[in-house]
């Protein structure tokens, strides 16, 4: 990611000596003069627009112009707690008001529309493009008119769905900075875009894949094809999912026993409710992930991650054709440590 060059000021550097201990100037300066675009201000992406902002990133849009509802009070910290101090504002107008008492030294700003009917220009002036809360259609459009950008967007897809979480990443073909021993070497990764990783046949995803994964397109091919948001679904739709998870795993030769009864109806009965500590996961796990691809510094994320209160794990799936650490091509697998002990 270019950067003109410039140094950080002599405030930047004074506010930031902590982190710049940690990850050292140059990465600080490549966070300062990176621009987030961050649509849909669930639970999960506040918490992530936290981090972000503490950390020092150069500006961040938010988008949403919803109003302030029962569910999002719940999971949002950055709503005033008194109903007479929204004034009618939208949720990202109330949200950027907040985030700016976080570090003043960050541009927060709103921009009000229909992300999906923005052009492709539109998304040149940031560097990563973090969506939550809308439908597969509108993140499959929004990736594509990322990745058709003469410099590189990076584009995220995140989600709380009550006790369980998935984060997307795409950073198309990143080249990054990879430290073993005393040595730092530079590598490459490739990622495919959300269809593409969607469209990998299940028969060709190693057994141990997270039910969560099977379960979750299950749930969105559900909403696609009766036209619902995220999170509008109920347990009342459980007979016609159940129907739809079984034609799907015999279209894909998957048993059935991949996804789990027990968690449909779990995904179904959270409706558009986030339960905040799982929010909170979600969204320091996205913000380490946008830090490493804006700064090109640690390991990223390939391409999916999980979390599940059911047993307080991780879960990293790498779903690609090229899969950078098999030689096979498919899937990886890789357990992260247990996050209810740290």
């Amino acid at each position: 990611m270019e950067m003109d060059g410039e140094e950080l000021t002599a405030q930047e550097t004074a506010l930031y000596d902590r982190q710049i201990r940690v990850w050292g100037a140059d990465a600080q300066r490549r966070l300062s003069k990176s621009h987030i675009l961050v649509s849909g201000l669930s639970g999960t992406s506040v918490e992530f627009c936290k981090n972000i902002v503490l950390a020092g990133v150069g500006s961040l849009t938010l988008m949403d112009d919803r109003s302030v509802t029962e569910d999002a009070l719940q999971a949002n910290f950055l709503i005033p707690p008194l109903e007479s101090e929204y004034g009618g504002r939208s949720l990202a107008e109330l949200c950027c008001e907040s985030l700016k008492d976080f570090n003043p030294m960050v541009r927060v700003s709103v921009v009000k529309g229909d992300l999906a009917q923005f052009d492709g220009e539109f998304f040149d002036k940031f560097d990563a493009v973090v969506v939550s809360g809308c439908t597969y259609n509108t993140k499959k459009a929004v990736n594509e008119k990322c990745r058709k950008r003469s410099k590189r967007v990076a584009f995220y897809a995140v989600e709380c769905r009550g006790s369980c979480g998935e984060i997307f990443v795409d950073l198309q073909n990143h080249s990054y900075v990879q430290k073993k021993s005393n040595a730092a070497a530079e590598c490459i990764l490739n990622y495919p875009s959300l269809e593409e990783a969607i469209m990998m046949p299940w028969k060709g995803l190693p057994r141990k894949v997270t039910k969560l994964y099977f379960a979750l397109r299950v749930i969105e091919k559900f909403e696609l094809f009766k036209e619902r948001n995220p999170g509008e679904l109920s347990v009342s739709d459980l007979s016609d999912v159940l129907k739809l998870s079984k034609e799907l795993c015999e279209a894909q030769s998957l048993s059935e026993s991949h996804i789990p009864v027990a968690l449909l109806e779990r995904l179904l009965a959270a409706g558009s409710r986030e339960y905040p500590p799982v929010c909170a996961i979600l969204g320091g796990i996205l913000g380490q992930e946008v830090i490493k691809a804006l700064s090109g510094k640690g390991d990223p994320l390939k391409n999916f991650f999980y979390f599940d209160t059911a047993d307080g794990k991780g879960v990293i799936e790498d779903i690609s054709n090229q899969s950078a650490n098999s030689a096979d091509g498919k899937a990886v697998r890789v357990d992260v440590a247990n996050i209810s002990e740290c």
